[in-house]
């Protein structure tokens, strides 16, 4: 009965078309803050954490680190729809948790609580998750589990790992913030700057400027982030998008601009830190997530409130 009881706004959540949607896959402990719930599993077991589950499935859990994401993603759609209800181009999130169907209970109810626009729920118990991100065309995979991402972005999906933070849930339209070298462009200028140090890395950026950097991890969930964005004009686009990275914009930022030109990706906002700390742009942007490949620019969000996902 808990299931079904009468909440319209959940009840008639439109059904997406995976093969045109940008589906997003967040585990429990992404949306939700679920550590406590966490801790009672690694202390006491699988069965006394069900057991809590199963006995507060009326109590809707905390928001998470994610939460505030998956709200402005959801704003996005109906924006869209207010302008084409045959709209198929939309987001699609879908729950992927590790929890039984029993302790899952919470997990929906949680959901139909805070009206969040989601349908598809999967349970998978004592199992690796991810080998079904592939079967239901995820583009990007959130999750509180280091190895789980991991396992993602080995099976090329795009994938980041959330930290359980405190953030301030911040307004509409929805905003993206992207790291450049090993989060939406490859490695290679990274791997150039270990062996052969800044100098070096500039030497290599300058004779490869006319040539686009190859993809990183999070490029095809950013160009279908794009797609969508291109409906609307920049003014009323009920999404931004930014590129925040430490490249020097001097000497390296002409190339990272001419692979996103190559690309077809559109930034509203691009910021070449210079090896500064991001912290206090990211203050002032306050996206709903920050993507990052260095831990200490994690650490630098988190000091100021602002959503990170790590991408290792």
């Amino acid at each position: 009965p808990s299931l079904l009881s009468p909440n319209p706004s959940f009840l008639t959540v439109l059904q997406k078309d995976p093969s045109e949607a940008l589906v997003i896959a967040v585990t429990t402990r992404a949306i939700f803050n679920l550590e406590e719930e966490h801790k009672l599993y690694l202390e006491k077991g699988k069965e006394e954490y069900a057991r809590h589950q199963q006995a507060n499935q009326d109590k809707p859990l905390p928001p998470g680190t994610a939460f505030a994401f998956i709200q402005a993603a959801q704003y996005v759609n109906e924006k869209i729809l207010e302008s084409n209800l045959a709209e198929k181009d939309l987001f699609d999130i879908l729950v992927l948790s590790n929890n039984s169907p029993e302790s899952g209970v919470r997990i929906i109810n949680s959901a139909k609580h805070y009206g969040l626009e989601i349908s598809k729920f999967c349970f998978v118990s004592n199992k690796d998750s991810t080998q079904y991100l592939k079967s239901h065309g995820v583009k990007l995979f959130l999750s509180a589990d280091r190895i789980d991402v991991c396992n993602a972005l080995q099976r090329g999906v795009s994938a980041a790992l959330v930290f359980q933070q405190e953030v301030q849930a911040p307004s509409t339209p929805l905003r993206v913030v992207f790291d450049g070298d090993a989060v939406l462009f490859s490695d290679e200028t990274d791997q150039v700057f270990q062996e052969q140090g800044l100098e070096g890395a500039v030497r290599y950026e300058r004779a490869m400027e006319a040539v686009p950097m190859g993809e990183g991890p999070l490029k095809a969930f950013a160009m279908h982030l794009g797609k969508i964005r291109k409906k609307f004009s920049q003014e009323k686009s009920p999404i931004r998008t930014y590129l925040v990275t430490a490249r020097s914009g001097r000497d390296m930022g002409v190339r990272a601009i001419k692979t996103l030109q190559e690309w077809g990706l559109a930034i509203d906002e691009a910021f070449f830190m210079d090896g500064a700390p991001k912290g206090p742009i990211l203050a002032q942007i306050q996206p709903h997530i920050f993507f990052d490949d260095g831990l200490h620019n994690i650490q630098g969000a988190q000091d100021v409130g602002v959503p990170s996902a790590w991408v290792p």
